[in-house]
C-alpha cells in the first residue's frame, strides 16, 4: 500500500510540472504586447496608429487572423476576420454552448464597451465593435465568412445568438 501511495504522489508531482508551465506561460503572455497563437495577450502597443481615410479592408482576405484588443479589459487575442462590402467584421461562435460561455468572454465585453484596437500587419486601427444581430446584410457577411474559413456561421446562427457578429467600424 505504501508503494501505491508513493507512486500516486510521484505521478501527481510530475503532472504539476506541465500544469505550472502552462499557467506561467499564460500569465506571462498577459503582460506581452499582443497575443500568442494560444494565449491572450496584453494591450497592442507596437506599430503605427493608422490615421486618415478608411482603409481598403479587402486586404484581410489574405490575412488568416488579426489581433484584436478591447480597451476594457485591455486584453488582446487572435481572431478570424472577414470583409464584406468594404467593411471589416469579426465574430465569435459557440456563444450558446457551455464551452462558449466558459471560454468566450470577449464578445460579452465588446457588447458592453465596443472600443477596440485591431492590429493587422503591424498597423493599429482604433475601432468600435458594433454587434449585428439581424438583417439581410447577414447573408452576405456569413457568405464571406464561410468562403474564407471552415466556419458554419450562418444568418440563422447569428439571429439565434449562437454566433455573435460585430462590425469593426471606425471609432468616432
Amino acid at each position: 500500500m505504501k508503494i501505491v501511495k508513493e507512486v500516486i504522489i510521484v505521478v501527481f508531482c510530475l503532472l504539476l510540472i506541465p500544469a505550472a508551465a502552462f499557467l506561467t506561460t499564460a500569465a506571462k503572455q498577459r503582460l506581452a504586447d499582443g497575443p500568442s497563437l494560444v494565449f491572450s495577450g496584453g494591450p497592442l502597443e507596437a506599430g503605427a496608429l493608422h490615421a486618415g481615410a478608411e482603409p481598403d479592408w479587402s486586404v484581410v482576405s489574405a490575412v488568416p487572423t488579426i489581433e484584436l484588443q478591447l480597451l476594457d479589459p485591455p486584453r488582446s487575442r487572435r481572431i478570424w476576420t472577414a470583409e464584406y462590402e468594404g467593411k471589416l467584421y469579426v465574430w465569435s461562435g459557440y456563444m450558446s454552448t457551455a464551452v462558449g460561455r466558459l471560454w468566450k468572454h470577449w464578445p460579452i465585453q465588446a457588447a458592453r464597451d465596443g472600443r477596440a484596437v485591431i492590429r493587422i500587419d503591424g498597423v493599429r486601427y482604433e475601432r468600435q465593435l458594433i454587434r449585428i444581430q439581424s438583417g439581410d446584410v447577414l447573408d452576405g457577411i456569413t457568405a464571406a465568412i464561410t468562403s474564407k474559413y471552415p466556419s458554419q456561421t450562418t444568418r440563422a446562427a447569428v439571429e439565434a445568438g449562437d454566433a455573435w457578429l460585430f462590425e469593426a467600424a471606425p471609432r468616432k
